[in-house]
């Protein structure tokens, strides 16, 4: 029993590691937003950089959830019945990306994820005849900070930089990558060299920060996240 809560106990750390690491990151993209004294090529490069970096802090996020259970924020619970490990859809992926937190009304109805799916088009090294996806999703970043009411400043505050960060959308699309190697932080969790092996299930998550502004940018990353079985 005690080896069992030890390891139970050293894979919630892990978990809450990662996220402690994404919120950090997430900070720094909060801090970003407030500092543009200019409007400079440099500048709107780092803050479509910053963008992106969401896109993989929200694509890992959207594993987690599946992974723990899916959070339900009218009761702030998670629904433990449907925790899995994320599998791919069946369809080959084409590119289109979901409308999270915005629709086609002004100011939004400038920009078609789906129009040139330039997302899923600027990663070159997919095999797009059986490139399959887990999920694939599109935020506006200046209404994601603007709802999440992280900001305090005034309203005329708000507005100014809320009209700013609305050109701005990060997008990402996950796929299940297959089985791969899972260490743990804690030691009940690690395999040993007798037992060791494909024991956790591997994400890729490919992000875009896009700036739709005059010229567009794209910013790319990739992350991969393990988790276990």
């Amino acid at each position: 029993m005690r080896n069992n809560n030890e390891k139970g106990f050293a894979l919630i750390l892990s978990l809450v590691l990662l996220l402690a690491m994404s919120l950090m990151g997430g900070a720094l993209i909060v801090m970003s937003a407030g500092d543009h004294k200019s409007n400079n090529s440099s500048d709107e490069y780092q803050q479509t950089f910053y963008v992106a970096e969401t896109a993989l802090i929200q694509g890992e996020k959207y594993i987690l959830n599946q992974f723990l259970g899916p959070w339900n924020t009218k009761t702030n619970t998670r629904d433990l019945t449907k925790k899995n490990l994320a599998e791919n859809q069946t369809k080959v992926y084409d590119g289109s990306m979901t409308k999270v937190n915005y629709g086609s009304r002004s100011p939004y109805n400038l920009y078609n994820p789906n129009a040139d799916k330039s997302c899923y088009n600027s990663f070159t090294g997919i095999d797009r005849k059986t490139f399959k996806i887990v999920a694939a999703e599109s935020w506006n970043f200046g209404k994601l900070l603007y709802d999440s009411n992280i900001n305090k400043s005034s309203q005329a505050k708000i507005k100014k930089e809320k009209e700013y960060l609305d050109k701005f959308y990060f997008e990402y699309f996950i796929t299940r990558v297959g089985a791969a190697p899972f260490r743990g932080s804690g030691v009940s969790i690690k395999k040993g060299a007798k037992d060791s092996g494909n024991n956790g299930m591997a994400y890729r998550v490919y992000g875009c920060g896009i700036n739709t502004g005059n010229p567009t940018l794209i910013v790319t990353l990739e992350s991969l996240v393990i988790l276990p079985k």
